[in-house]
């Protein structure tokens, strides 16, 4: 088993991760990035479509303040939402702009040659960055591209953290014996190429894993993005908020038995508009005034209603009817899968249905990405800044990791140049992984069952709407798979798998008992009573 030790450990690979790992790699630290899948690129903001929020003309840093309030129900932590205002424009500019040369959709015109802005739902004027519909994948490329030219930066793929690593002592407290957690020392990770578990030690430890989208049985997350940093940083004694805050995309491609594709918000900002099988264009009833650019939480919602009262699978979106621009070349990837699909959105409406997108909870963190937990950031959708209240404005996402990202590392390089640091010989004391479990209880059959009964529950359940009696069912349900889990990851060897589905199974009671905690129905935890719920359209299954 390996031991290496680093000044900042960085877990997972997306605008968050990245960032951080370029800005500290910048400043001369020694720097180890790692993930658990094979190609560092495969991320959630690969996945973007839409875009980065930027400045438009007549825009300001109150305007945005008041569209992220809007859109966040008002819950929202004002300074996160200020600072992002604020910092936000300047870091993509400095990072995107002028660092990476990020390829950005230009406007050129007979005067100049500036950057074309478009507007998604809830905003204001057009300030939204993009590189036609894959600009996650233009931003992923180019930061994983620029981390290449830094000798004292590690790429590990294939790596899946296990565990964190703290420095632990026990009260002397007669009435409150339990452990200390006094500081993060690293992460124990397993390789899946040798299989050995590898002791990683670190100065500052920056948690960048994602949100939990897939732990829902129709997500636009990248496999596998089942919330591992939040259960690990809540596990080694961080504090975790707003896990009921699971935000549904509304428009995903609807193929029967197909994974869920993302239909970015941006077409509807360029004019598409939703109706119902019968053809009616219905958003206006559900908000007169925004339409079918009102707030996602609204959107969903109003679809879900749809498909309920119609009892219908899906609904439309008119494409073809609305915009104006040459949609093949405004939006490549969504025209390519859907021709593949046997779609022509330049002629025909696209079948789409709600999924499971973006996660507005995660591990408490401030502006500069701590949490409480002393060595420990956390940074993108893994943290929960406060920035999103109970719904996110679209296309801040992208901008919340990479300002969160950015401003983590410069945490880090002015502590690490402080001297704050953790000694040798304590770093030395932690212990090797120690080995468990007989090989001859590995059965993925059993995996892949539990999988799928948690992603079932979570969207019966704990989906788009949600009743007590509901909830009360999937934390029963769930409690009961995690005793079984347990036992089971107890007895059986550490593999990739394995430790999924027991961060999989954490992350979904975080998330159904905070949704039964909270009785204010708000944003996108739509709680209603049972007497007037419905079920949750099966969706071809």
């Amino acid at each position: 088993m390996g031991r290496k030790e680093t000044e900042c450990l960085i877990i997972g690979t997306g605008i968050a991760g990245a960032t951080c790992a370029l800005t500290a790699a910048q400043a001369g630290l020694k720097v180890t990035l790692i993930t658990k899948r094979r190609d560092p690129i495969l991320t959630n903001t690969n996945r973007a479509q839409g875009g980065i929020v930027f400045k438009g003309k007549d825009d300001s840093v109150e305007l945005i303040k008041e569209d992220i309030l809007r859109a966040g129900r008002g819950i929202n932590s004002i300074e996160a939402v200020d600072f992002l205002a604020r910092n936000g424009p300047d870091i993509v500019e400095e990072v995107l702009i002028k660092g990476l040369h990020v390829n950005f959709t230009h406007l050129t015109t007979a005067q100049d040659e500036m950057y074309d802005l478009t507007r998604e739902a809830a905003h204001s004027v057009k300030r939204i960055l993009y590189s036609a519909d894959h600009t996650g994948h233009e931003i992923e490329t180019a930061l994983i591209e620029g981390l290449k030219a830094y000798p004292n930066l590690e790429l590990i793929t294939d790596a899946t953290a296990i565990d964190l690593i703290t420095l632990q002592h026990h009260s002397s407290d007669i009435q409150a014996q339990y452990v200390l957690r006094d500081r993060c020392l690293g992460v124990y990770c397993f390789r899946n190429l040798t299989k050995e578990v590898e002791v990683i030690l670190a100065q500052y430890t920056v948690l960048a894993t994602g949100g939990l989208g897939d732990i829902y049985l129709h997500s636009t997350n990248e496999k596998g993005t089942v919330g591992d940093g939040i259960v690990m940083a809540l596990r080694a004694g961080a504090r975790v908020m707003n896990m009921e805050y699971m935000q549904f995309h509304p428009t995903t491609l609807y193929v029967p038995g197909a994974r869920r594709f993302l239909i970015s918000e941006a077409v509807r900002g360029e004019g598409a508009r939703l109706k119902n099988l019968s053809g009616e264009y219905f958003m206006e009833r559900y908000n007169p005034e925004l339409k079918d650019l009102a707030p996602r939480d609204e959107v969903t919602v109003a679809i879900w209603e749809e498909m309920i009262r119609n009892q219908e699978d899906h609904v439309l979106l008119d494409i073809a009817g609305f915009v104006k621009e040459d949609i093949a070349q405004r939006f490549p990837s969504i025209y390519a899968t859907c021709k593949e699909a046997g779609i022509d959105i330049t002629r025909e409406p696209v079948p789409v249905v709600p999924a499971a997108h973006y996660f507005c909870g995660g591990v408490q963190v401030d502006t500069r990405g701590r949490t409480t937990v002393k060595g420990l950031y956390a940074v993108g959708e893994v943290s929960c800044t406060g920035l999103h209240g109970a719904n996110r404005l679209a296309s801040t996402s992208l901008l919340e990791g990479l300002v969160w990202g950015y401003f983590a590392a410069k945490d880090i390089i002015r502590r690490i140049n402080d001297g704050e640091t953790v000694e040798a010989r304590k770093l030395a004391a932690v212990r090797d992984w120690i080995p468990t479990g007989n090989v001859e209880n590995e059965d993925p059959a059993l995996i892949a069952q539990d999988w799928m009964s948690i992603k079932s529950t979570m969207w019966n359940y704990v989906g788009i709407v949600r009743t007590m009696p509901r909830l009360k069912r999937a934390i029963g349900d769930l409690r009961n798979m995690y005793l079984r889990i347990e036992e089971f990851y107890k007895e059986t060897p550490v593999s990739k798998d394995i430790i999924s589905l027991f961060h999989m199974t954490q992350s979904a009671i975080l998330v159904a008992e905070a949704a039964s905690r909270n009785h204010q129905s708000i944003g996108c935890h739509l709680l209603r009573s049972e007497a007037s719920s419905r079920p949750s359209p099966a969706l071809g299954f």
